[in-house]
């Protein structure tokens, strides 16, 4: 696939007066691995945007102390180092296997929690995207990346791209974002994602769809239903900076339905490459979803989600 021509970074210019980044810099990615499939994914991502950011790859693979629980003391020595030895020859397969060329890389195997641990990371790397995988599973299914991939979900101050399990297994060669869906409420907390839409739908001369929920049809004329839908609308666009519609080809789209449910539509319907939405503390999605809500749509997407806190 040819790669597209790079731009400079979107500058965040809105019409809402909210206090936003005015340009988004990445040049410090961390990536969680556990060398499953899904991390694979999420590291095939991680990849991607650090190129066209020219970012510095951060790789970490984290042991976890629940590994050694039903090892007894004398012998748990023992496991560590076998473990630590294999965790240190997946990381050396990685790094041999070509995927990391023309990017600056750090691959790193640090034990502990893994949130402990990318938190440390974070803020000694000073970075700027965090990238994980998950298998979306529940209940007791729910371990090691999946677990994990929601615990980052949650707690993370920094962005978070996430992988979920129904994002095709295909990666292509060379990633490209054609199609970027920028959910809003038009509340400060989603208002904080907006510029990483911008950004990336300009780094990768993406469409750019700009979608509101205006929530369920109850009660709501066919009348009143039109005129909230067209002042959405008009919202949406003056979002935009002047000339954006130059280079994101953006769509403005005001719809009626449940909140999870139409996003997922919307991003279904025009084949998303990215999903990008704000949270807020607890993991609230778009400003006013339940963290569950807002777990279940990262496990649900087709495609990756870029989380952005508020």
């Amino acid at each position: 696939m040819n790669e597209l021509p790079r731009t400079q970074p979107a500058t965040a210019v809105v019409a809402n007066p909210v206090d936003l980044p005015g340009m988004i810099v990445l040049r410090n990615i961390l990536v969680a691995t556990d060398f499953s499939p899904a991390s694979e994914m999420a590291l095939d991502y991680a990849v991607a945007i650090a190129r066209r950011y020219e970012s510095h790859l951060y790789i970490v693979h984290a042991i976890r102390p629940e590994l050694y629980a039903l090892t007894p003391p004398e012998a748990t020595g023992g496991m560590v180092e076998i473990v630590r030895q294999a965790a240190e020859q997946e990381m050396a397969n990685l790094l041999i296997s070509g995927r990391l060329r023309e990017v600056p890389h750090q691959a790193m195997v640090e034990e502990g929690d893994v949130w402990s641990v990318l938190a440390e990371l974070t803020s000694k790397h000073h970075a700027d995207l965090i990238v994980v995988g998950t298998h979306g599973r529940s209940g007791l299914e729910k371990m090691f990346l999946g677990s994990v991939a929601e615990r980052v979900f949650r707690l993370s101050m920094q962005p978070v791209l996430t992988v979920g399990p129904k994002v095709s297994k295909q990666a292509p060669a060379e990633i490209a974002l054609k199609n970027v869906v920028y959910a809003t409420d038009f509340g400060p907390t989603s208002l904080r994602a907006l510029p990483y839409a911008l950004s990336l739908a300009q780094e990768y001369q993406a469409k750019l769809t700009l979608i509101h929920v205006a929530g369920d049809r109850a009660g709501a004329s066919t009348e009143d239903e039109a005129k909230i839908s067209e002042a959405s609308a008009e919202r949406l666009q003056q979002m935009l900076p002047p000339g954006a519609d130059l280079w994101c080809f953006p769509e403005f789209l005001a719809v009626f339905g449940p909140l999870v449910e139409s996003i997922l539509a919307a991003a279904r319907q025009r084949s998303a490459d990215l999903l990008v939405l704000g949270i807020r503390g607890g993991g609230a999605v778009t400003g006013h979803l339940p963290a569950a809500n807002a777990y279940r749509l990262v496990r649900e997407a087709t495609c990756p989600v870029l989380t952005v806190r508020g």
